[in-house]
């Protein structure tokens, strides 16, 4: 069986999904115009979308994003390996876009019923997005081009489908923001997250925990100088804080359809985040202070105890999740009106 076959027989799985697919398609309108825009905004990027020549010599947005990202498992040989390079912290990036489109997948039949039309005032964030990169390519920054990119697919989509298309969709082209390689950019981030998480830690561990720690700067040493760790850019804590703004992201499109819900749980990320990270450096106190520095180490480089901050993170969501529910407000109202009924004693 060929592979044009194989999504077309409707006795294969690939077949139904590929119909449906195909129906769902057939119902979006100015299907050609986009088609023809969006290769003509990818041939842009192609041909125009990297400055920087001097680190991958190509032209090419997409060759410079593949570098990026490959670049740390690369041999000499020109061979890949795809172990390192989905061992890297951002190696998330090379899922997004696949997340992005099965999110919009979940919401198909919604997407499909909203009104669509041209919408002129959606030309703005196109032309938004090629300020975007002209900024970007002037000042030989790619990772800026690359959100120029992402933006101005989001406003082709919408100048060709409308506005309510955009703000159903706003949630998961939002995603595409992951996509953008932070490089030393990240210490911004980090750096704070870094100094915050060791300040909180030593105040549990003072307060809660009954342990003198001493914090200088980002280190972490008890008095008897028996232990000591560095919280270095790899445990600030940024890994977590981008799985865990992701899930909020995720969640709350899948879960709820009112705004303030969603960016309730997009926003609780990062208090979360900080959370699952104070957690884990806890652990790593605890074990020294009860074990020693070995044990401490064994917690910190063991890899089951590199998702402990995922735990409070992801249960806090779904906690908040469940406060957030649509039905909680619904029968709150209807139990208010019953008791509005009752008679005066």
């Amino acid at each position: 069986m060929s592979l044009a076959q194989l999504f077309r027989s409707p006795a294969t799985p690939f077949g139904g999904w590929w119909r449906e697919a195909h129906g769902v398609w057939r119902q979006m309108p100015n299907r050609a115009a986009l088609v023809t825009l969006l290769a003509a905004w990818v041939t842009l990027f192609h041909f125009l979308g990297n400055s920087t020549l001097g680190y991958v010599h190509t032209p090419s947005l997409f060759g410079w994003w593949f570098w990026v990202y490959s670049r740390v498992g690369q041999a000499q040989d020109g061979s890949l390996d795809i172990v390192k390079i989905l061992t890297v912290d951002e190696a998330y990036a090379w899922f997004v876009p696949f997340v992005v489109l099965a999110l919009l997948w979940c919401k198909r039949a919604e997407l499909a019923a909203l009104p669509k039309r041209v919408s002129w005032p959606a030309l703005g964030v196109l032309v938004a997005a090629v300020m975007v990169h002209v900024l970007g390519f002037m000042v030989q920054q790619t990772r800026i081009s690359v959100a120029a990119f992402a933006l101005g697919v989001y406003g082709l989509t919408g100048l060709f489908w409308g506005g309510a298309w955009l703000r159903a969709t706003l949630f998961p082209f939002s995603l595409l923001a992951l996509c953008v390689p932070l490089g030393s950019a990240g210490e911004m981030i980090s750096f704070p997250l870094r100094q915050l998480s060791t300040r909180i830690t030593s105040m549990v561990c003072h307060v809660l925990l009954g342990i003198n720690v001493i914090q200088d700067g980002t280190r972490l040493f008890d008095a008897g100088g028996s232990y000591q760790y560095e919280v270095a850019a790899a445990c600030s804590g940024i890994r977590s804080l981008t799985a865990i703004v992701a899930l909020g992201v995720i969640y709350g499109y899948v879960t709820y359809r009112s705004l303030w819900r969603r960016l309730a749980l997009v926003l609780a990320a990062f208090p979360l985040a900080v959370v699952g990270n104070v957690f884990r450096l806890s652990l790593i106190i605890l074990s020294a202070e009860a074990f020693g520095q070995r044990a401490g180490n064994y917690v910190h480089e063991n890899s089951w105890f590199s998702l402990a901050p995922y735990l409070p993170a992801i249960g806090g969501m779904l906690f908040l999740g469940w406060c957030l529910r649509d039905d909680r407000e619904e029968r709150t109202t209807e139990r208010g009106g019953l008791a509005g009924l009752e008679p005066k004693s």
